[in-house]
């Protein structure tokens, strides 16, 4: 082994002998040359080696859900891309399991609940409009949700409002959008949801989570309800729930369906389980900042936090805890979600915030959510609902 040794150390030394012979004997310049070609070898494989090292780990981060590099890194990079574009890019990674792998199976006792006779694993869930065509149900379960929400899915394909619709309000860490329904239509849904339901019946494991579906209606249908009946006849079967959505404002004469006789014709034909509070809100307060605010569409986000939670207190005294209340508007910790729980939402949903954390903040809130859950001394998700009533 040292005479191997010795002989390498011996050729290296040769050869750079005869590089300085080079430049002595030879005045052409070859020295420079010889070294020029050993640097620009060097440089060559530094560079490769750095740039292989710096792909293993982003890679590495992304794929195990580093939550410091997708807060400096990977988010302000993909801020980079138009608000819907990002959109866009998120649901297909999203939809080639290109996001971290984590278990919902692996949540603990006290995140588990159960509600409309389905098991939810943990009470965080993803609200509609980010998966509004059903692509990407697999990825979006496994970066942990209990459950996800797509939609809202139209009976007939529309494209939605005119672009640009959907802007970031990164001071406030909120989201304006006018999408206005764009869907591609329940055939196209229906054709995923069927895949997605066999895929779930050959490996019926836990990790599967929850789906529900959100209807939508047309802009131009004559017949509103008709729309929502369509829906639940076409999709119903394929979802866990389903979601009939009155309250979008990017949509005409929508929010007329929560008038009462609109809303009673409608509970006539489908009977109602749950609420959903709250959505956008079209207000705008005083606080914000963004020179977006001016844009027309529903505000969501950190500003919302409060009127959402007021509002689910409200609706939880008016129904006196007998109806479920799913709770969105403005969660980007543990906290917030403890705080919608306890003034009576059985589960929440979030979105906005996962446009400026990414997915790590899945896992976050869920750690946090037990933490909040232990301190204010509950054994389950369940035992918390509607505490600030008690």
């Amino acid at each position: 082994m040292n005479y191997i040794n010795y002989q390498y150390h011996a050729c290296v030394f040769i050869k750079l002998s005869l590089f300085v012979n080079n430049e002595t004997i030879n005045s052409s310049g070859s020295y420079k040359v010889n070294r020029l070609f050993v640097e620009s070898g060097l440089i060559r494989t530094a560079t490769l080696i750095i740039a292989n090292g710096t792909a293993l780990f982003c890679g590495y981060s992304l794929y195990s859900g580093n939550e410091k590099f997708y807060r400096e890194i990977a988010m302000p990079c993909l801020r980079l891309l138009d608000a819907e574009r990002a959109h866009k890019f998120a649901v297909w990674s999203a939809s080639k399991g290109l996001v971290p792998a984590i278990n919902a199976c692996a949540d603990p006792p006290i995140m588990q609940t159960s509600l409309w006779g389905l098991k939810f694993q943990n009470p965080v869930g993803l609200a509609a409009g980010f998966d509004k065509h059903a692509e990407a149900i697999g990825g979006l379960l496994k970066m942990g949700f209990g459950f996800v929400e797509v939609g809202s899915i139209t009976p007939e394909p529309q494209p939605g409002n005119p672009k640009p619709r959907v802007f970031r309000l990164t001071e406030e860490k909120a989201v304006i959008n006018r999408y206005g329904f764009n869907s591609e239509g329940h055939i196209a849904a229906l054709r995923r949801l069927k895949s997605w339901r066999y895929k779930r019946m050959e490996d019926a494991t836990c990790s599967q989570g929850i789906v529900g579906i959100n209807l939508g209606k047309n802009k131009t249908s004559p017949d509103p309800v008709g729309d929502y009946t369509k829906g639940v006849t076409n999709l119903g079967c394929f979802g866990d729930y389903i979601v009939i959505n009155v309250s979008s404002p990017n949509t005409p004469g929508l929010r007329d369906m929560q008038g009462r006789k609109q809303l009673a014709d409608l509970i006539d034909k489908a009977k109602v389980d749950g609420l959903i509070i709250s959505n956008t809100t079209v207000s705008r307060p005083s606080s914000l900042k963004s020179p977006e605010k001016k844009e027309t569409g529903g505000l969501s986000g950190q500003p919302l936090k409060e009127l959402s939670t007021q509002t689910i207190k409200d609706m939880y005294q008016l129904t006196k805890g007998n109806i479920p209340i799913i709770g969105v508007g403005g969660i980007q910790s543990g906290r917030d979600a403890y705080e919608k729980i306890r003034a009576g939402a059985s589960l929440v949903q979030l979105y906005s915030a996962l446009s400026y954390e990414g997915p790590p903040l899945v896992a976050r809130i869920k750690r946090e959510l037990i933490n909040e859950l232990k301190s204010g001394g509950f054994e389950t998700v369940e035992a918390a609902v509607g505490a600030d009533h008690r």
